[in-house]
C-alpha cells in the first residue's frame, strides 16, 4: 500500500425514526487492502456500505471515496465502485452471458462484447456461460455476481456478506479470488460473520449498533482487547457452561464440541473463579489464547442495542 486512502469518512450518520443506525463512524481504507466489516445483525453494516455507494443520503458526515466526495459526487463514484448484495439480484430467468451483458448496458460500457468475455474468462465461467442462472448453485451464482461487480473495472468493491449460503470450498475460492484482485490494486470493503473469512483481511473493523468498537489488524484488535481466556475441556464440560456464566470474573462462556472458552477481562477474578474446576474429575482447566471471536464475542455481550426495548429514548413495548 502507498498510504493512499480509497475511503476516508468521518461522522458517517444514518437515522431513522429518531435512531442513529450509523452513528458517527469514522472509516478510512487504503487503497488495495482488504477491510473486513464485523458485527451482528442490525448493527449497520449494510447502511454504511450503502451510504458510501451512493445508495443512500447520509444525515451527516463528510470525507472522500476514491478521491471524491461521497456526498456531493455520489454519481461519479457510482461508475467506480463494484457493489454486491447479500442476495442474489441479478435475473434468474437470463443466461450468464445475458446477465453480464446487461450489466454492460446499464454501465454504456463500449465494447460490451470484449467486456463480457474478460468477465466471463475471469471468473472461470465461460463453459457455462449459456446456462439459466436461476439453475446455478448458490457458488457459482456467487461467481456470476462478482462478475457482474468487476465488468466496469471498478477501483473500489463493496461487498455485503457475499459469502453467505455458499458451502467452504466455494468460499476459498472466492477468497483467493479477492486476494487477487487486491493484488491488482483494488481496495475492498467486505462484510462478514465468517471468522475464518475476517482472519484473510488485512484490516478490520468490528461495528456494533451504528458505532465502531474496534479497528485494527487481527493482531492488534486481539491484542489490544486485553481479554483472558481460559479453556475447559471435558466430556461434562458443557454442563458447566450455565453456572459460569455470570460468575465473577466471567464476561462470556462459549462452547466448542467438548470444551468451554471462557473469557474476561480480569485474569486473577477469572483463575478464582475457574479454581474449584481444576479438581473436578474429568476436566482439564488451562490458560487459553484470545482469537477474534471471543473478542468479538465479548464486545457484542457489551454493547448496547439502542433499538431494544429499554434503551436510553426508546419508547417502552
Amino acid at each position: 500500500m502507498n498510504g493512499a486512502l480509497a475511503i476516508d469518512v468521518r461522522g458517517l450518520t444514518k437515522r431513522y425514526g429518531g435512531r442513529a443506525v450509523v452513528d458517527g463512524v469514522n472509516l478510512q481504507v487504503g487503497q488495495g487492502r482488504i477491510c473486513g466489516f464485523l458485527g451482528p445483525n442490525g448493527s449497520g453494516k449494510t447502511t454504511t456500505i450503502r451510504m458510501l455507494c451512493g445508495l443512500l443520503r447520509p444525515d451527516a458526515g463528510e470525507g472522500q471515496c476514491l478521491g471524491l466526495d461521497f456526498r456531493k459526487d455520489a454519481a461519479a463514484i457510482k461508475r467506480q465502485v463494484g457493489y454486491m448484495t447479500q442476495k442474489f439480484g441479478l435475473y434468474e430467468d437470463l443466461s450468464i452471458r445475458e446477465n453480464l451483458d446487461f450489466v454492460a448496458r446499464l454501465f454504456e460500457l463500449p465494447k460490451r462484447r470484449e467486456a463480457v468475455d474478460r468477465a466471463l474468462e475471469r471468473l472461470g465461467l465461460q463453459g457455462r456461460q449459456q446456462q439459466l442462472a436461476g439453475a446455478l448453485s448458490g457458488g457459482w451464482k456467487q461467481r456470476l455476481a462478482l462478475a457482474a461487480c468487476l465488468i466496469h473495472e471498478p477501483r473500489l468493491l463493496l461487498l455485503d456478506e457475499p459469502t453467505a449460503g455458499v458451502d467452504p470450498k466455494a468460499r476459498r475460492d472466492f477468497w483467493d479470488q479477492i486476494h487477487t484482485l487486491a493484488g491488482q490494486g483494488i481496495t475492498v470493503l467486505v462484510s462478514t460473520h465468517y471468522m475464518d473469512e475476517a482472519a484473510r483481511c488485512h484490516d478490520l473493523v468490528y461495528i456494533a449498533y451504528g458505532t465502531v468498537l474496534a479497528r485494527g489488524s487481527e493482531q492488534q484488535i486481539v491484542e489490544g482487547a486485553g481479554l483472558c481466556v481460559w479453556s475447559v475441556e471435558g466430556e461434562r464440560a458443557g454442563a458447566w457452561a450455565e453456572r459460569l456464566r455470570g460468575q465473577p470474573g466471567v464476561q462470556s462462556v462459549v462452547a466448542f464440541g467438548n470444551a468451554l472458552h471462557v473469557a474476561g477481562p480480569d485474569a486473577d477474578r477469572l483463575a478464582q473463579t475457574l479454581a474449584p474446576l481444576q479438581a473436578e474429575p474429568g476436566l482439564r482447566v488451562q490458560a487459553s489464547r484470545a482469537t477474534l471471536e471471543d473478542v468479538f464475542i465479548g464486545l457484542i455481550d457489551r454493547a448496547q442495542d439502542n433499538f431494544a426495548p429499554g434503551a436510553p429514548g426508546r419508547p417502552q413495548a
